[in-house]
């Protein structure tokens, strides 16, 4: 294929573009709706509760220390560790248990008797079911608070030289797939000559190598990063059992498995593929390879897909392969994008008509991550608090605005390959009239000499390759198509650099949620005193009076509630019967039934009432005055 093949007539890439223009336009209003109306949901898990609370004080030694969480956890034996004052182990070193009950996530570890007073803390460590290590430490006293040597871990699960060398390999192993796949589907969809071209193999085997290397590392490293944060560790064999028998384990052995596929793929692409000459068993052989590496492809995408984000929370079967789509059209467009510069800056024989579809490939990944990118914001979001709030939302505002950004520079690219289009002919018809070349006057003369002949072979090959590049260098439309598909690449890679950290980051919903309940457990949550005053009417005789509640401090964890009833006249009122129960609507917790005691006349008080998380509550409060009268009545606080 000539680097600039004529071809007439307008170039049909400019209205795709304007299309996608508008298309990112529409993203933020659909996107709007969808945050408008969106429920609750959770990915990362949070502490919501323990018991005893964080801070509490407790007039003799618990039995056990429990913890509840947002969503289902991994642990192991040293996930919740309970440290006296002095810093030796209070907790009797085994497994914890399993309490959980329901929809309720729940463990617990059991406390050795005859704990002296003073101040304990509680450190613990987990793994989410999006395979993100959780952890947070916490403290309360017995008796009475005390000085304690045990200083709150600053590092958190996942930290450290091992998390950053982590990280790093993660971010590797998105870039190698962006390469083996765009550079693969380019090839086959958009410029099959590409096959034969060096430079293009040395991309798609570098991503192959690159998405190998980092899957090993991320397997190898997937020990100590979930637990010690020690390299030493990753050569623990029963360190790696265990990661195997993970979630996140299962998907990078997957995934190790489908690469090895994946090297037959390519074998087989830049090999048979490239040297086949026949038309039709090319054609043939290009839908074979289509199918199988799109298959491979699929399946390599599904490995992030069942261990991150996409596989807990709500609607799980339709994140992943939501997931899978988004994975794919990113690849498609970014790595055919960083394919399209390699062949502009290293080959002289892509045309036009590659770009052009290469254009189309790119038109439907933007469509495809529209859609998809859509559905998981709303998912992983939910509210434009958490869309301003957190730092997932933060980041995925600076997602959308690069992706905009990328697109406007593409339509830049465009109008660079409509000039080109237009040039093909004069282009083509400068390099037929250019004056014979020494290559010419070499052909001429045969030589009997067979080395001599290969080696004439040779000079032609690199004469003709320098004439190519001049004229390709000396085309000022190709100059200007290489220099913004270059700013492409530029805004590619860091939009893919935000896309990793979005799938290591907290989503916004989850951390919303978790700011309500304690998710580090480090320190209470802010609040301040509740009092509320309620009337009620049983009907009967000396029924009417009104109830005052006071709930002090007011937050998450351990609280003293007191209750006055007051009759019509406004003196202390006793009654047979006080009931008291505290609903979370929003969150499905509760009731929480809560029986005072009565300690005067008209005088009613509950000490260590728990409050799990921070919300709008509603408090129902039962009163009877007789044996047949009675009436229920409820209020709204906020408490936390």
């Amino acid at each position: 294929m000539s680097a600039t093949a004529p071809h007439a007539g307008p170039s049909p890439i400019r209205r795709p573009l304007a299309a996608a223009s508008l298309l990112t336009a529409l993203v933020s209003l659909v996107f709007g709706l969808l945050l408008a109306g969106a429920g609750p949901a959770s990915a990362h898990a949070a502490l919501t509760g323990s018991d005893p609370a964080d801070g509490a004080v407790v007039d003799t030694a618990p039995k056990e220390v429990t913890l509840s969480f947002s969503e289902a956890i991994a642990v192991g034996d040293d996930s919740i560790r309970v440290l006296d004052p002095s810093g030796k182990r209070a907790d009797t070193d085994a497994e914890p248990k399993d309490l959980s009950e329901g929809s309720t996530v729940r463990y617990g570890v059991a406390l050795h008797s005859g704990l002296p007073d003073g101040t304990y803390t509680v450190a613990w460590q987990a793994i989410s079911a999006d395979s993100h290590p959780i952890s947070g430490a916490f403290t309360f006293s017995i008796g009475a608070p005390s000085d304690t040597t045990v200083a709150l871990p600053s590092q958190e699960a996942g930290g450290g030289p091992v998390g950053v060398v982590y990280d790093i390999a993660r971010y590797a192993a998105y870039g190698g797939f962006v390469l083996l796949v765009g550079g693969s589907a380019f090839v086959l969809a958009c410029w099959r000559g590409g096959a034969t071209a060096l430079p293009m193999q040395r991309l798609v085997v570098r991503g192959w190598l690159t998405l190998t290397a980092a899957t090993l590392v991320m397997l190898l490293l997937r020990n100590p990063y979930t637990g010690s944060g020690k390299f030493a560790d990753a050569f623990d064999l029963a360190g790696l059992q265990a990661v195997l028998d993970t979630k996140p384990g299962a998907a990078l052995v997957s995934r190790l498995l489908l690469l090895g596929a994946a090297a037959l793929f390519i074998a087989v692409l830049f090999g048979t593929y490239a040297r086949r000459e026949d038309e039709r068993e090319k054609k043939d052989l290009t839908f074979g390879l289509a199918v199988g590496g799109g298959v491979v492809a699929t399946g390599i995408a599904a490995t992030w897909a069942m261990s991150e984000h996409a596989s807990t929370g709500i609607q799980a079967n339709i994140a992943m392969p939501v997931d899978v789509l988004h994975l794919l059209a990113v690849a498609a467009w970014l790595g055919g994008l960083a394919s399209l510069l390699v062949a502009l800056y290293r080959t002289p024989d892509i045309g036009s008509a590659a770009v052009r579809r290469f254009s189309a490939v790119a038109f439907g990944s933007v469509v495809v991550l529209a859609a998809t990118g859509i559905y998981q914001s709303w998912r992983q979001v939910g509210s434009w608090s958490a869309l301003t709030g957190t730092r997932y939302g933060q980041l995925l505002i600076l997602k959308v605005a690069l992706i905009a950004v990328l697109l406007a520079v593409a339509w830049f690219s465009r109008r660079w390959t409509g000039r080109l289009t237009d040039s093909a002919a004069a282009s083509e018809e400068a390099s037929e009239e250019e004056p014979a070349s020494e290559s010419d006057s070499v052909s001429a003369d045969p030589d009997p000499d067979p080395e001599r002949a290969a080696q004439l072979a040779r000079q032609r090959a690199a004469l003709t390759a320098t004439k190519k590049k001049r004229i390709r260098d000396a085309d000022p439309q190709r100059s200007g198509l290489r220099r913004s598909v270059l700013a492409e690449a530029a805004v590619a890679v860091v939009l893919l650099a935000v896309t990793t950290m979005l799938t290591s980051t907290e989503p916004g919903r989850t951390e919303e949620e978790a700011a309500g309940g304690t998710p580090s457990a480090s320190a209470p949550a802010a609040g301040g005193p509740v009092n509320l005053k309620m009337p009620f009417d049983t009907g009967g005789q000396n029924g009417k009076g009104t109830v005052r509640i006071d709930i002090e401090p007011g937050r998450t964890g351990s609280n003293d509630l007191h209750v006055w009833i007051d009759g019509s006249d406004g003196k202390p009122m006793d009654v047979p019967e006080l009931k008291l129960a505290l609903t979370l609507e929003s969150k499905d917790i509760g009731p929480l039934p809560v029986v005072p005691d009565r300690l005067a006349e008209g005088h009613w008080s509950a000490s260590a009432v728990q409050i799990p998380m921070a919300g709008d509550w509603k408090i129902d409060v039962t009163v009877r005055t007789s044996d047949i009268d009675q009436v229920t009545i409820d209020k709204n606080a906020k408490i936390g």
